[in-house]
């Protein structure tokens, strides 16, 4: 088998993987915005993401088996990942919404429709969640006023999930 045949059938594998891949991913975030009745476009800004980092995984490793030098490979990529950091460092706390959002999706009891209360020293806000984003969550309150609470600091607090009114 020449060099060619063999760099195909590994780039049909990968491509293979990466839609099996793709394939799960997308039913387990659909499983758990029906398991956690969720609004069905914070479902999409979670897919996107899982997608684009699949896509960069896959690209990375079809262009290494296509021949790219691998020191250029990664020079290349040290610099796009210097200038996006540069970027992110100035914006820090874009990076820890974007995280904490991906956690509030997965792995918090807290859904929309229910009411809760964020214990701080400061501020006691209680309200109905309403929205629950990437980066902000958004809670409405009996006086209907419209709160957004970033992620990060959403998912630092302790939450109170208040009974359902009857």
């Amino acid at each position: 088998m020449d060099t060619t045949s063999l760099i195909i059938i590994e780039s049909a594998i990968a491509l293979v993987v990466y839609f099996l891949l793709r394939a799960l991913a997308n039913k387990s975030i659909d499983g758990t915005v029906k398991k956690r009745v969720m609004v069905k476009t914070r479902g999409k800004l979670v897919k996107k993401a899982t997608n684009l980092i699949l896509l960069l995984i896959l690209s990375t490793f079809l262009l290494i088996v296509w021949g790219i030098d691998q020191s250029e490979l990664v020079f290349f990529m040290g610099s796009i990942l210097a200038v996006i950091g540069i970027a992110l460092f100035a914006q820090w706390s874009v990076l820890s919404n974007i995280t904490s959002g991906f956690i509030l999706f997965f792995n918090h009891s807290v859904k929309l429709d229910d009411t809760v209360a964020i214990m701080d020293k400061d501020y006691d806000i209680q309200g109905r969640v309403s929205d629950i984003g990437l980066f902000f969550v958004i809670l409405k309150t009996d006086k209907d006023e419209v709160i957004s609470i970033p992620s990060n600091v959403f998912i630092q607090k302790m939450i109170r999930k208040l009974p359902k009114e009857a």
